[in-house]
């Protein structure tokens, strides 16, 4: 029994991912061009991720973000070498008896793996202590992607400095290619196609999870890759829980549902929350709150543009939404509603629904970021959210979730087809 659940679970294993659009070898190799001017006459060492760290009987192997960003690299054991003159990819040698649990890899000296990655040379991941000195003789100063990797680099650099890659490389990410933001756009079309889905199976008596799987089954359908998070669908007392998504609860008449659901596909992510009502119709009371949460956003989404901060200091976005929750609508003792959105207002996303960021920096164009104000309030048993994902143009930002209705009227008029 056990030989079997292993099996069907390295039958999920996929060796390359839905051709959504692609990535250039071109593109990678540039990236790589563009860090490198970021460390100046350095190596950098990144090592990416095993089987055993991402990926088991629960959970397929996702590649480490960081180091698929530079290589386009996704099979497990994989090492960068970056010298200041050479791209140089370290992957393990084929294991006959371990590819009869996971499936076939390419091997070092396969083509295929130059015409991906665009790197210069492709060696054995075997060969890394063995060559790792002649590498490091080109600089004193060495990048690695992980901490960890700290004392196993140390060996072999005890007298060179060991810096951490990833702020360079969130310098970089968050700033996303054409390709990157047609690939993000595919996820998000397919992500709202989930949401409309999923609220067609919305009605009293249907658990939180039914349409947790309705979700999931639409994006998987697709070809999609993983969720891009747990998803969450909280309803009633649920829904003012951020992260709840536990999604056992049974849905009554009369109350609210918030959906935060995102599909990752091509391993790029998307993120998008809509609040509905379960019987169809908002109550008065749930139309003010919700009427209230859709201001703030919109009123963030006229202001953002670059040059702008989306959470930190006067003029941010966040702030620009937070003003707006509190000088419309009060609670039931008369407060102003601002102490009731709990969390930021959004975050990037990319590679990882929550992708790297140097909160310092201002927005720019191609930059993809979610606007999320909410208010949860335990007292009413109201929660509600709403979140869309928006590309910051060069004089503006355009909403990539437009066609996912928000006006609660659009809402109630899908809610009854």
């Amino acid at each position: 029994m056990l030989v079997r659940r292993l099996v069907a679970a390295a039958c999920l294993y996929s060796l390359s991912i839905v051709a959504w659009g692609a990535v250039t070898a071109s593109e990678y190799k540039q990236r790589r061009q563009k860090f490198r001017q970021l460390t100046g006459p350095a190596v950098t060492v990144l090592f990416g991720a095993t089987e055993k760290e991402r990926g088991d009987l629960r959970s397929t192997f996702r590649q480490e973000s960081n180091f698929y960003y530079l290589t386009g690299w996704s099979e497990p054991g994989a090492i960068l070498i970056l010298t200041p003159n050479e791209d140089i990819l370290l992957v393990p040698k084929r294991d006959a008896e371990e590819e009869k649990w996971t499936g076939p890899k390419l091997a070092p000296g396969d083509p295929k793996i130059r015409s991906l990655t665009g790197c210069d040379k492709v060696l054995p991941a075997e060969d890394f202590e063995a060559r790792l000195p002649e590498w490091l003789a080109a600089a004193r100063r060495v990048y690695s992607l992980r901490p960890q990797e700290d004392v196993r680099l140390a060996r072999f650099v005890p007298t060179r400095e060991i810096r951490d890659a990833a702020p360079l490389l969130a310098k970089l990410r968050m700033v996303k290619s054409e390709a990157e933001i047609e690939l993000i756009r595919k996820a998000t079309e397919i992500t709202m196609e989930a949401h409309r889905g999923a609220w067609k199976r919305i009605r009293p008596g249907v658990y939180e999870y039914q349409v947790a799987a309705a979700m999931s089954n639409a994006y998987f359908d697709k070809g999609c890759d993983r969720h891009a998070y747990p998803p969450i669908v909280g309803s009633g007392p649920n829904a003012t829980i951020l992260h709840y998504n536990r999604n056992t609860r049974k849905m009554d008449a009369g109350e609210l549902v918030l959906m935060d659901v995102g599909a990752e596909c091509s391993m790029y992510a998307s993120d998008i929350t809509r609040t509905v009502p379960v019987s169809g119709k908002f109550t008065p009371r749930q139309r003010e709150l919700y009427e209230i949460v859709l201001g703030a956003q919109k009123a963030a989404l006229a202001a953002a543009r670059p040059g702008v901060m989306l959470r930190t200091g006067p003029g941010s976005l966040h702030e620009i939404a937070l003003q707006y929750l509190n000088t419309h609508g009060k609670d039931k003792h008369g407060q102003p509603l601002g102490k009731y959105f709990t969390h930021g207002l959004g975050h990037h996303v990319g590679l990882d629904v929550h992708d790297a960021t140097d909160p310092l920096l201002p927005l720019e164009p191609g930059m993809v970021i979610t606007l999320e104000p909410g208010l949860y309030i335990p007292e009413e048993n109201i929660g509600i959210r709403i979140e869309d994902m928006v590309l910051i143009t060069k004089d503006g930002a355009r909403l990539l979730s437009a066609g996912l209705p928000r006006e609660a009227d659009e809402i109630e008029r899908a809610m009854a087809q």
